[in-house]
C-alpha cells in the first residue's frame, strides 16, 4: 500500500506540473519582470535626482575681523582665502590651477604652495613656480552698508585676463 500511495502522489504532482505549464508560467513571469523594469525606469524619469549644493553667495564676516595678510579661516569650509592688503581686500579660490589641489599658505615663506606638484603662488595668487599654468581665480566680493562682506562664487575674476582690476574683484579699504 505504501508503494501505490507514493506512486499516486507522484502521478498527482506530474499531472499538476508539466513542461507546458512550467513554460507558460515562466514566460509570463519573464514578461512581468520586463514590464516592471520598463515601468520602473519610466517612473524614474518623473522623479529626477536632485543635487543639493551649498549656496554660491554667502557672508564671511565684517571688515574689522580681518587683519592685514592672508586669513585661512574659510579654507576648510568654503575653500577660499581672504587676503587683506593695505588698501584692499579680496577673496582667492583655494584651488591650484594645475590639477585642482588645495595649496597651503606658508606664512614663513610668504607664499601659497601646492602639496601635489609643487606649484607656488604669491599672496595675491600669481603663479611663480611649478607647473601651474595661470594665477588662481578671485571671487566677487561686495561690502554691505553695515560693513559685512559678501562673497559670490558664481562670479570669478581671472588674473591672466586682466580682470583683477574690475569692480567686484576687490573691496577698497
Amino acid at each position: 500500500m505504501n508503494k501505490s500511495a507514493d506512486s499516486e502522489a507522484t502521478d498527482e504532482i506530474k499531472r499538476k506540473v508539466n513542461r507546458r505549464k512550467f513554460m507558460y508560467y515562466g514566460g509570463w513571469g519573464i514578461m512581468g519582470l520586463f514590464v516592471a523594469a520598463v515601468l520602473g525606469s519610466t517612473m524614474r524619469f518623473f522623479f529626477p535626482r536632485t543635487l543639493f549644493e551649498p549656496p554660491t553667495k554667502y557672508t564671511i564676516g565684517y571688515l574689522s575681523e580681518y587683519a592685514q595678510g592672508v586669513s585661512e579661516r574659510f579654507k576648510q569650509l568654503r575653500r577660499i582665502w581672504v587676503v587683506r592688503e593695505m588698501d584692499k581686500l579680496y577673496v582667492i579660490e583655494a584651488n591650484c590651477t594645475h590639477l585642482g589641489c588645495t595649496p597651503n599658505w606658508l606664512a614663513a615663506e610668504g607664499k601659497f604652495k601646492c602639496p601635489c606638484h609643487g606649484s607656488g603662488y604669491t599672496p595675491d595668487g600669481i603663479n611663480i613656480e611649478g607647473p601651474a599654468p595661470r594665477p588662481m581665480a578671485r571671487f566677487k566680493v561686495t561690502l554691505a552698508e553695515d560693513e559685512e562682506i559678501t562673497v559670490d562664487e558664481s562670479v570669478r575674476f581671472r588674473g591672466e585676463r586682466g580682470q583683477w582690476d574690475k569692480p567686484g574683484a576687490f573691496i577698497t579699504v
